[in-house]
């Protein structure tokens, strides 16, 4: 969406603060006023520059300050963007992540990258209870929540326990959907880490190189077996985990 320029020079000139955070000021105003709302495209350093004066390297401070504050999105050779709403997961459930975005009121989409049969490495034998080199599903999707990729799957199957799992169609519906209808999920493991995703990782999120990432390793059971092993990458800035516990 293209976007104007803010024509707030004067004001942000009275400002008594350094440049770089008079603009984040005048850009965390606009947005906190609902004038530029979530997903707008901020204007670029170029128009910035053209518009303020300032430097472009005042300009780059405050852009990456207020990406890292999770107010901004920036997506590789795409642009700004105001950031929406952190996400929120349940840190202690499985849950349809279609169904997750579909509750906030917004649009689920996926992207299929891979769809196909490997020999499982060390990793996923030991994980799903096989031996190593035997058949195993991959697959590794992108979530979108609108037009924003919010996930990276990147999972193994169990080849006994989902024999259909490659003849399924994952942009009309997700993993979960086909696996818990044909092997229902029992028991659940979760890992929360934090990392630098991958270079590709990275592309595929349309994210920096350098932008903090939560890591969720699970492995899912159906009865006695184990049925998945996957890797959910959220960009940082977009989402949050939530538990609650009693004691």
């Amino acid at each position: 969406m293209a976007s104007n320029p803010p024509s707030l020079p004067a004001q942000a000139n009275a400002l008594p603060a350094p440049l770089y955070a008079q603009l984040k000021q005048m850009i965390a105003q606009q947005i906190r006023s609902g004038a530029w709302p979530a997903h707008y495209r901020v204007p670029s350093e170029s128009e910035l520059v053209q518009e303020l004066g300032y430097s472009r390297m005042t300009i780059n401070r405050a852009l990456r300050e207020l990406t890292a504050e999770g107010l901004l999105v920036r997506m590789q050779g795409v642009g700004t963007f105001v950031a929406q709403p952190k996400t929120r997961s349940a840190l202690f459930a499985v849950n349809n992540i279609a169904d997750e975005i579909t509750a906030r009121g917004h649009r689920h989409h996926s992207r299929v990258v891979r769809l196909a049969e490997e020999a499982a490495g060390s990793e996923q034998a030991a994980a799903l209870d096989i031996r190593e080199g035997q058949p195993v599903f991959h697959s590794l999707i992108v979530h979108f929540e609108d037009d924003v990729p919010i996930q990276l799957e990147d999972r193994y199957v169990n080849v006994r326990l989902a024999p259909d799992y490659l003849k399924q169609d994952f942009t009309r519906h997700t993993p979960y959907e086909y696996l818990t209808r044909v092997a229902p999920l029992t028991e659940g493991e979760h890992v929360v880490e934090a990392i630098v995703a991958k270079p590709r990782e990275c592309q595929l999120l349309q994210i920096d190189r350098n932008e903090p990432c939560l890591l969720i390793r699970r492995r899912t059971w159906s009865g006695e077996r184990a049925v998945t092993l996957a890797r959910l990458i959220h960009p940082g800035s977009r989402h949050r985990l939530e538990g609650k516990f009693s004691t």
